[in-house]
């Protein structure tokens, strides 16, 4: 990613954004929406290793944990920039399921596609083993304070 629409520096520092994230969510909850992995101008990497909790009958991973991974990729990628403001929030989520997520690490690609004043738009893509076999695409909305 070497030319983006955002600015380079970032309102928050990988580790600065993972403390946020870990404040900001219960710790029961924290271990279930990722890790953050990766933080530059216009994109964040998370990955969840999913536990037995997290799956469906089959043993795939169930659609309402890849949601909270998509969720919370979103949202780290929108605090990267604007610092850490608690009451973003979703106001719209669309996913595509495209194949069955295995029980096995999965990461989210979250980029920007719009930070304006008041919304966000975030691309999020969801992968097991190669970026370009995608196992989920959503497009999120997020209301800024």
């Amino acid at each position: 990613m070497t030319d983006t629409p955002f600015p380079a520096d970032l309102r928050l520092s990988h580790d600065e954004l993972a403390t946020f994230l870990n404040q900001a969510f219960p710790a029961g909850a924290r271990r279930l929406l990722g890790d953050l992995v990766t933080v530059k101008p216009g994109h964040v990497r998370m990955a969840l290793d999913p536990d037995a909790d997290m799956l469906r009958p089959g043993g795939i991973v169930s659609g309402p944990a890849q949601m909270g991974l998509v969720d919370v990729a979103a949202y780290a990628v929108i605090l990267a920039h604007i610092g850490p403001v608690a009451m973003a929030v979703t106001s719209t989520l669309s996913i595509s399921f495209l194949r069955a997520a295995q029980a096995r690490l999965i990461h989210a690609d979250a980029c920007l596609l719009k930070l304006g004043r008041r919304l966000a738009t975030v691309d999020v893509r969801l992968w097991q083993d190669s970026e370009d076999r995608l196992i989920a695409q959503s497009t999120v909305g997020y209301a800024l304070p």
